[in-house]
């Protein structure tokens, strides 16, 4: 089993906004829950930044267009490349939008870079984590959903999908490491990471996500910030 590295402080009590994640291998349904999260969210008057990883800012969708529709990479200058982005990600967008008081939904964040970069390009999980801790000034997720599925249905929906990116076309061995990382990270953090099976259908999947999200929310509406 693969060791998940020490969980460390978050600076939640920072900031007025709150900060949601969600995670797993490619294909779970990360994209579309975050669509329909952030959604129903605003349909409720929540101020909603959503974003991803990488390619949530300019240089972001450059480094993401390197990272994953270019040809072979080294894994440190691949680690490096998703901390450069995560650092100026956070910095321009994500800690001024939690700043202000929005709620945050990124499509990815640092577990995507200890899972893949850490376990399944052997670089080690906590130096992965502590680069992108380094990068980001310690910023972690309230909240983290954890999408898990068989990599074999992920692969399938991937391949439902047309071309598929670089790390879409690793191997098997390579997504069985991934999908081991990201549970042992769910073991490690469960105050933060709630895992949810994605081999559900979506209706099912949204309503598990709003079932771990909501106290969540409804705390921070009793604060003032929803439908602030």
């Amino acid at each position: 089993m693969s060791q998940a590295p020490a969980p460390p402080t978050r600076d939640a009590a920072d900031r007025p906004g709150l900060f949601l994640t969600f995670e797993g291998g490619d294909g779970v349904g990360k994209t579309t829950q975050t669509r329909i999260l952030a959604e129903a969210l605003r349909a409720e008057g929540v101020e909603v930044l959503v974003t991803r990883e990488p390619g949530g800012t300019d240089l972001g969708a450059e480094i993401r267009r390197l990272l994953l529709d270019g040809g072979h990479v080294d894994p440190r200058a691949e680690a490096l490349l998703y901390a450069a982005d995560r650092a100026h990600h956070v910095a321009t967008l994500v800690r001024p939008a939690l700043e202000r008081g929005a709620v945050v939904v990124s499509d990815r964040y640092l577990d995507s870079s200890v899972a893949y970069q850490g376990a399944a390009r052997s670089l080690g999980a906590e130096d992965v984590r502590s680069l992108s801790l380094w990068a980001t000034g310690g910023l972690l997720p309230d909240r983290t959903i954890l999408l898990d599925a068989d990599p074999a249905l992920a692969d399938r929906r991937t391949g439902g999908r047309g071309g598929r990116d670089r790390l879409e076309r690793e191997s098997d061995a390579f997504r069985a490491a991934l999908r081991e990382q990201f549970l042992a990270l769910a073991d490690a953090e469960p105050g933060r990471i709630v895992v949810i099976d994605a081999a559900r259908p979506v209706e099912a999947v949204t309503a598990a996500v709003r079932s771990a999200l909501d106290p969540l929310l409804d705390a921070r509406s009793g604060a003032g910030g929803r439908g602030a």
